[in-house]
């Protein structure tokens, strides 16, 4: 049997597919980890790899990874304990495991292990969990999700039922990134977990708790939370960011853990950002909802009585966090075709620039109508005069430059496209100062509309595969 080490180290390199490529490679270098986590996914995310692997059943992970892999090679090479949990499976762990697999060959590491959990993926079973009674219902609506008939829309019009539904995702925990690290795994790959689970896996790994220490795995969930997002926790969207120093070079999060429940944040040292108890408290409270009851699949936080104190230099500890059983149902991110949609822009100056993008967007919205194609959602913002913040005095009628937006959607293609036609004649037949048309025109694209739901916890089946790099890659 393995020591149980007193500590171990867990620094999150990505916050999001699309965040730093440099940052997990600063880290490893850095941070001396024992645990390099990735966290890939949103809920826009697993949308656009749903696209994806509409187009290409290979595709549908984050594309981004395996080259990560590749150029933490050297770094895994030096370092032969640190090893990497992710979600970027996506809706293809087993894609992603190969060609992260074909790299380590490739690198004279064909005997590494490489995991892959599977089981999050619902939509094969979702008319086998409807007979088992499951609805799917919307956590604002309460409709149920529609499966073989046609169900209302909340955007107007109808939504086409399973053939509409292109993913389907539960969040899994920490159990199966548990059992693959045990396994021996060097990369643990996985699609859709929660966040706070991808550190909660090799906190229980590391140091053996019980499933039930509820207070352990909720000061290890509080540390994957506080981490999850990369550089929020590290001085990112620091409401006084002007107090951070070197945001060119800001540094990405470690969570070091004790054996004994103990939480402390930090970073590299030598690396810009900050942290200190007022970029942890702000990444505390993040998308928790109710303080008092946290829900994640391993264990409900209660962040009532949590103490967060700055220990020296970036470290901040955090405990007083307490934890009850989970919830008996999971949380589902489901994804459906709902239609089409379309964004222009203009650069609209000279005087009352304000008043004249908005006449110039009515009068392009207004010839749409006149083509026969009245648009079911339309949104118009003229950006410089306040419209992103509502309620904020601009003095709008003194601005000399504004950028005109017109965001429209339709179930009917046509009409998104009719709208896309409109909007270069505004150039000689509306007002003078328009410019920033010299692009393409936009495009009518699919789009995906989000479901929020769960499912009951005794209906998913998580499933680990464990393989070597070299068997994986052939």
């Amino acid at each position: 049997m393995s020591v149980i080490p007193d500590s171990i180290r867990i620094g999150n390199g990505a916050g999001f597919w699309g965040d730093n490529l440099d940052a997990p490679i600063r880290l490893a270098e850095l941070g001396a980890l024992d645990f390099l986590t990735l966290e890939y996914l949103a809920e826009l995310t697993l949308s656009i790899l749903a696209h994806q692997r509409r187009l290409d059943p290979e595709s549908g992970y984050v594309g981004d990874f395996p080259a990560t892999v590749l150029r933490l090679i050297p770094i895994l090479k030096a370092q032969p304990n640190l090893r990497i949990v992710t979600n970027a499976g996506g809706l293809n762990p087993a894609a992603c495991a190969r060609e992260v697999a074909r790299h380590l060959t490739a690198a004279g590491m064909g005997g590494e292990k490489v995991a892959w959990v599977s089981g999050d993926d619902l939509m094969p079973r979702l008319a086998e969990l409807r007979s088992a009674g499951e609805r799917f219902r919307h956590f604002d609506s309460g409709e149920a999700l529609g499966f073989f008939e046609t169900a209302a829309s909340a955007e107007g019009g109808t939504r086409e039922s399973q053939g509409g539904v292109v993913s389907a995702n539960v969040y899994l925990g920490a159990a199966p990134i548990c059992e693959a690290l045990d396994r021996g795994a060097r990369i643990v790959i996985t699609g859709r977990v929660a966040d706070a689970s991808l550190t909660l896996g090799p906190a229980m790994h590391a140091f053996r708790w019980g499933w039930k220490d509820w207070d352990k795995l909720a000061a290890a969930s509080a540390a994957g939370h506080l981490i999850e997002c990369g550089a929020q926790v590290t001085g990112g969207l620091l409401s006084r960011w002007q107090t951070v120093p070197d945001y060119a070079h800001i540094g990405y999060p470690i969570a070091i853990l004790d054996s004994k429940g103990g939480c402390r944040i930090t970073k590299p040292e030598g690396t810009g950002g900050v942290v200190s108890r007022e970029t942890v408290t702000e990444q505390l409270l993040y998308e928790i909802g109710d303080p008092a009851r946290y829900h994640t699949p391993d264990v409900t936080l209660d962040f009532t009585d949590a103490e967060v104190t700055e220990i020296g230099p970036d470290l901040v500890e955090i405990t007083g966090v307490k934890g009850v059983p989970p919830p008996a149902t999971l949380k589902v991110s489901c994804a459906y075709s709902n239609g089409f949609s379309a964004k222009g822009d203009l650069v609209v100056s000279g005087r009352d620039a304000a008043g004249k993008a908005k006449a110039t967007g009515e009068m392009i919205l207004d010839r749409v109508d006149q083509a026969g194609f009245p648009l079911r959602r339309k949104y118009m913002e003229v950006l410089g005069s306040g419209a992103t913040l509502p309620g904020v005095e601009t003095g709008a009628g003194d601005l000399k430059e504004v950028v005109l937006r017109i965001s429209v959607w339709d179930k009917d293609k046509k009409a998104v496209e009719r709208f896309c036609r409109e909007i270069s004649p505004v150039i000689t037949s509306g007002p003078p100062g328009i410019s920033g048309y010299a692009g393409s025109r936009p495009k009518a694209r699919p789009m995906l509309s989000y479901w929020p739901t769960v499912v009951e916890r005794d209906h998913v089946r998580p499933v680990v595969y464990v393989r070597g790099a070299e068997d994986l890659a052939e």
